[in-house]
Formats: structure tokens, C-alpha cells, sequence
């Protein structure tokens, strides 16, 4: 099921890809984020995609960067699981000042439904905001890239800018 969104704004987006190894041309989670998003009055300006190694300085240098500009919404794919090395939750739930428990919550329900089965529970997907700006924090598998923007940032993503703007 695709839902239509119409935004009632322009918003502007950024897209982090947390990756040892991925580049802009192999950046598949990244490169669908963009995708997914061409379809709605969404910016993304080229500064605003970037790709940082799985290190929590790393992540939250170019977070904080980007929460001093005009973004609206930033969008980290990868380094979410359990492996030593995954630590873009630490380096994001440090910034999140509330936290869209939510978003989570229904994004491992909808792994468990829809895909994974019970490795959903390894997902540690998270959403949050930092002043007025919305962080989403998701998987960098092309399968959960869709999920998370079809079925829950896509469909909110009008209701959530104008929530924390207000």
C-alpha cells in the first residue's frame, strides 16, 4: 500500500549514511532515502547528503553541523544494530531532546509482520527531535529504507514539521 502525501510546505531534508565501506555510488540505503522522497515537495540540498564512518564523533560532527542549519528533517540510514561497531543510536540519542518512542516501537512491529520475523528485535531504530528539527535513525538495508519511509516518515512527515515548528 502507497499512500499519497501532499506536503503543505517545502521541507527541507538531510540524509546521513553511517557506512565503513559505502561510498556515494554504493550507497544503496542513502540513494533510496532520496529516491523515495523525490516525490514530495522535499529539498535536499547537495550539502546535505553525506556519508561519515561508523564512529560516534563522526556522526555527531555532522549532525550538530547540520542542527545549526535550515534542515527540517534529517534522515541517518545504517550502523543501528548490535555489532561492535554500530553506534549511531549512542551518537544520536545523546542530541535527541524528545524522544518519538513511537517511531521505533511501530518500525520493529512492522519488520516482525512484514519481513524480519523476530529478528526485528536486533533494530534499534529511533526518531527524536533536537529543537524544532526531526532526527530519524534507521536501518541501512534497502528493505527497511522502505518500510521506514513508506509506511511512517512519508505518511507523517507534514503532521510531524508542523508539530515541532509549533
Amino acid at each position: 500500500m502507497h499512500t499519497k502525501v501532499q506536503l503543505d510546505k517545502d521541507i527541507r531534508c538531510a540524509i546521513l549514511t553511517v557506512s565503513d565501506t559505502r561510498d556515494f555510488e554504493t550507497d544503496k540505503g542513502g540513494q533510496l532515502v532520496k529516491s523515495l522522497l523525490s516525490d514530495l515537495n522535499v529539498t535536499i540540498a547537495k550539502q546535505h547528503y553525506r556519508i561519515v564512518k561508523d564512529e560516534q564523533s563522526a556522526i555527531q560532527h555532522q549532525l550538530q553541523q547540520w542542527l545549526k542549519e535550515e534542515v527540517d528533517v534529517i534522515i541517518t540510514t545504517g550502523g543501528t544494530g548490535i555489532a561492535q561497531r554500530d553506534v549511531t543510536i549512542e551518537a544520536v540519542s545523546t542530541l535527541i531532546t524528545k524522544e518519538i518512542e513511537g517511531f521505533g516501537e511501530l518500525f520493529r512491529y512492522l519488520s516482525y509482520a512484514e519481513d524480519v520475523g523476530s529478528r526485528a528485535l536486533l533494530s534499534r531504530a529511533i526518531a527524536g527531535t533536537v529543537g524544532n528539527k526531526i532526527i530519524f535513525s534507521i536501518p541501512g538495508s534497502t528493505g527497511a529504507v522502505k518500510l521506514a519511509l513508506n509506511k511512517l516518515i512519508k505518511p507523517e512527515l507534514n503532521h510531524l514539521v508542523n508539530e515541532v515548528t509549533k
